[in-house]
């Protein structure tokens, strides 16, 4: 009847549905839904019933009355079908004790298209079934948890059919299914943990699952029993028969396991198919429909009892996550830094997801837990993502697919979240999950030979299937669920509101601050501007005073000490004034010739401190882009304070050098000189700061800070290395602009 080929190529359009075919165990009559007229018969019938089954084709269904025994003789098979049509229902009904030829066999009635089926299985259920359902469902209700509820459960289900293997099957979100609990003769190898791929159970199959709550396969060696008809392609639809024929192709899937007997029970949660209680035994096995039924009962209660189990768990995973908001939350409030704020604690941002490692890019600095790409590779699809999406969330479990380069890190990072804190700054946080293919184990040996069949087809098998699904997943991660996009969602506004809250403050800082700035280089010009005048006084008339020839040695002695003082002073206000005009000015940006400019420089220092003893060495002296003014103060400060520091040294020697690195101009300004205490480090750019050793050279304790000022006005940098009693190292890096 059915003609359908099957093979790997196919088999998930196989019509399952309607075989032509049922298994041999028991027999099956369909009869037509207007007249009880018998439409489709069983081959094996006539070993139950002693009639050829063609005779009682299109026969009414009274005919069958003859070789069927009743409790009741007052109460025939027609009888009991009308009665079910009445009721709009079977379930009552089914399963209807009769005898035949002295056995004690079970009618169980349903509905196909235009026909009834009367299903005839045998009876061999020897226990009270109803006091063993009891039992095994409260003992199974006794696991607090999805994974003790699932272990309770396949060790009750042994306990009532005692199949020789009992595995609880879990589809995923891809359709494949991995074992997650198990119940086993100690003989047998473990399956616990195993996944096999979504076609070893085609979605066809999935869908009478929901249908069909048990399924039987009682020996995969027995032939099946062709259903003969007089209504030409017409296949009768067994999608609601225990009976029905089983796909040859599982058939040889079971056979290549070695399995010889097989039943599952669906486990249904919130309308869908969640998994599969599946029974394997490795002799041939048959259990009545009581059996299958009490399996059943038992099935169901495992669904209502994950619905809420699993609600429960995925409501401990969204507290979890919200908790972990809120940790981290805290953590931003105490913390002076974003990056410390959320990785340096027991819990951190890798806690807002399952992922298996985290990125986080903020101020130009990148930060990683877990595990993780290069650090070259993540700033790279960190731009990719700048230049590609426009959504501040962003995710995939195939990043490779999209994402070329990532094919190389693919083991670690199949699956990509990323939230953007700041487009135009690049910043932003990534999760990663790695490739799935690469987390599991699998059913079957890789290595196995495939043999074909005598047809010469490959036939479905672990080893083929793992082949088959292993094409399919290649470059994925597990997906990422609603409720880690929910947690990054929550995490991505605590860390803005932060960010903006200290920006804010920031904001209010610099305000603060340059309002101070002003104030102090006002008042710095004023007063060093008003000072010079009584000072200039005070100087001319100590000079006046010292030319008069009536003046002892003594007062001549405290005339020089004020007009030291006076110099000295007037040496100070200038540097003050210096330090003023640096904040005061704007800052005039031409190409400044460096070796020219260091030329003039290097006149005027050495004059100014008789350096005639004090080599200089000229390296590679790039432009720099600046205030030609506003730098030369820079070199001149850093280079008279070389200059000055390695004056008591017996080869003073200074070095002078630039190179271009990346997006900056940095020199270097090296002598031999006193260097500074370590102590002393956190003070050299404070202004009026002069350290303990220097005390008997000339300084103000400015040049330094002007230095600074200069630099952080042309957005740049300035820092130093120092070895006491060595020499020191001074760098200053100006944009390349």
């Amino acid at each position: 009847m059915n003609k359908f080929s099957v093979d790997l190529t196919n088999c998930d359009k196989e019509p399952i549905h309607i075989p032509g075919k049922i298994q041999s165990h028991g027999f099956l009559i369909a009869v037509d839904k207007q007249n009880l007229a018998i439409n489709y018969i069983s081959e094996n019938a006539g070993d139950f019933l002693n009639e050829q089954p063609k005779n009682l084709l299109n026969k009414p269904l009274a005919t069958v009355n003859a070789y069927i025994r009743q409790q009741d003789p007052e109460f025939n098979i027609e009888d009991l079908l009308k009665l079910g049509i009445i009721r709009n229902n079977f379930d009552a009904i089914s399963p209807h004790p009769v005898e035949l030829n002295g056995n004690p066999f079970y009618l169980i009635i349903s509905a196909s298209v235009n026909d009834w089926l009367l299903e005839f299985e045998p009876v061999t259920l020897q226990f009270d079934i109803q006091s063993s359902i009891g039992r095994s469902a409260s003992a199974m209700l006794q696991g607090k948890n999805v994974s003790a509820l699932l272990s309770g459960a396949a060790l009750e289900v042994k306990k009532l059919i005692n199949y020789d293997r009992i595995m609880i099957y879990k589809f995923l979100d891809d359709g494949h299914g991995e074992v997650v609990a198990e119940e086993k003769e100690p003989e047998l190898e473990p399956f616990f943990g195993l996944h096999y791929p979504a076609s070893d159970i085609p979605k066809q199959a999935r869908e009478l699952y929901k249908l069909n709550l048990t399924r039987l396969i009682a020996d995969v060696n027995q032939p099946d029993a062709p259903i003969i008809t007089f209504k030409e392609n017409e296949p009768l639809d067994l999608t609601n028969g225990g009976l029905r024929a089983v796909s040859p192709i599982h058939i040889q899937y079971l056979k290549n396991m070695g399995v010889q007997s097989s039943f599952s029970i669906s486990l249904i949660s919130h309308g869908e198919l969640w998994g599969l209680i599946a029974c394997h035994n490795y002799s041939p096995k048959f259990i009545d429909y009581k059996a299958r039924e009490g399996s059943k009962l038992i099935g169901q209660i495992l669904s209502s009892a994950l619905e809420y189990r699993q609600d429960e768990e995925e409501a401990e995973i969204v507290e979890l996550f919200k908790d972990t908001a809120n940790v981290l939350s805290e953590h931003l409030t105490r913390d002076k830094y974003l990056i410390e704020a959320i990785t340096g604690h027991k819990r951190t941002i890798l806690n807002a997801t399952t992922a298996s490692g985290v990125a986080i890019i903020f101020e130009n600095e990148l930060k990683t837990i877990g595990d993780v790409p290069a650090d070259e590779d993540i700033r790279e699809l960190a731009e990719w993502l700048k230049q590609t999406t426009d959504e501040s969330i962003y995710y995939t479990h195939r990043l490779s697919e999209i994402y070329t380069p990532a094919k190389k890190y693919k083991k670690i990072a199949s699956g990509m979240l990323s939230c953007t804190l700041n487009k135009e700054l690049g910043e932003m946080i990534i999760w990663f999950k790695p490739e799935l293919i690469t987390t599991v184990n699998w059913a079957g040996n890789p290595e196995k030979p495939v043999t074909p069949d005598e047809n010469g087809l490959l036939s479905l098998s672990p080893r083929k299937s793992f082949e088959i699904w292993s094409q399919v997943v290649n470059n994925t991660s597990e997906k990422w669920r609603s409720e880690e996009i929910s947690s990054v969602l929550r995490i991505r506004e605590i860390i803005i509101t932060d960010i903006n809250k200290k920006a804010n403050e920031i904001r209010l800082l610099n305000e603060k601050l340059q309002a101070a700035y002003e104030e102090l280089d006002t008042f710095s010009y004023t007063v060093s501007h008003d000072l010079r005048t009584p000072l200039t006084s005070i100087k001319t008339y100590t000079e006046l005073l010292l030319k008069n020839k009536s003046i002892d040695e003594n007062g001549k002695k405290m005339l020089d000490r004020i007009l030291h003082g006076a110099n000295k002073m007037n040496f100070l206000i200038k540097e003050i004034l210096n330090l003023a005009r640096v904040g005061r000015s704007d800052i005039n940006f031409e190409t400044v010739d460096m070796p020219l400019l260091l030329k003039e420089i290097e006149s005027e220092v050495w004059n100014a401190f008789k350096a005639d003893k004090t080599e200089l060495f000229l390296g590679q002296l790039p432009n720099l882009k600046g205030d030609r003014t506003m730098i030369a103060q820079v070199f001149t400060n850093l280079i008279g304070n070389a200059v000055k520091y390695s004056s008591t040294v017996k080869k003073p020697r200074i070095e002078i050098s630039g190179h271009v690195d990346g997006e900056e101009i940095i020199y270097a300004i090296k002598d031999n000189g006193i260097g500074i205490d370590n102590r002393y480090y956190d003070r050299v750019f404070e202004l009026f700061k002069r350290m303990d050793n220097v005390k008997e050279i000339e300084g103000t304790g400015v040049g330094l800070a002007i230095v600074k000022r200069v630099v952080e006005r042309h957005n740049g940098r300035v820092w130093f290395d120092s070895k006491l009693n060595v020499g020191s190292t001074f760098y200053v890096a100006f944009k390349n602009r």
